[in-house]
């Protein structure tokens, strides 16, 4: 299986655990807050936020056109600190882990 591939099972398994544990959104950020320059856009967003507005997206539209996917990758670490009092945080936690092995520089 090549790395789109998994990209693309990995992105879907992440939507899906943010819906089973209930931190999906039905309605988007306001424009502003998705156009901040921070890193994860900390300033604006929370870390499911991220994930489903500006993550999710931008990774799904690299793998649709088969574009340089991102190396020496990591969120878990992000995502443990943000969402470690969140609902669902351990199996989100453990689908960033899988990216972050993914992507690790090799």
């Amino acid at each position: 299986m090549d790395k789109y591939h998994q990209t693309q099972q990995l992105l879907e398994r992440l939507e899906s655990v943010m819906r089973e544990a209930g931190i999906w959104e039905t309605k988007s950020p306001a424009s502003a807050a998705l156009a901040s320059v921070e890193p994860f856009a900390v300033d604006t967003l929370t870390c499911s936020q991220w994930f489903q507005w500006i993550f999710i997206p931008r990774m799904t539209q690299l793998v649709v056109m088969q574009a340089p996917l991102p190396t020496q990758f990591e969120i878990s670490p992000y995502a443990e600190e943000a969402m470690k009092d969140q609902p669902g945080f351990a199996v989100v936690l453990g689908v960033t882990r899988e990216f972050d092995d993914l992507f690790r520089a090799k």
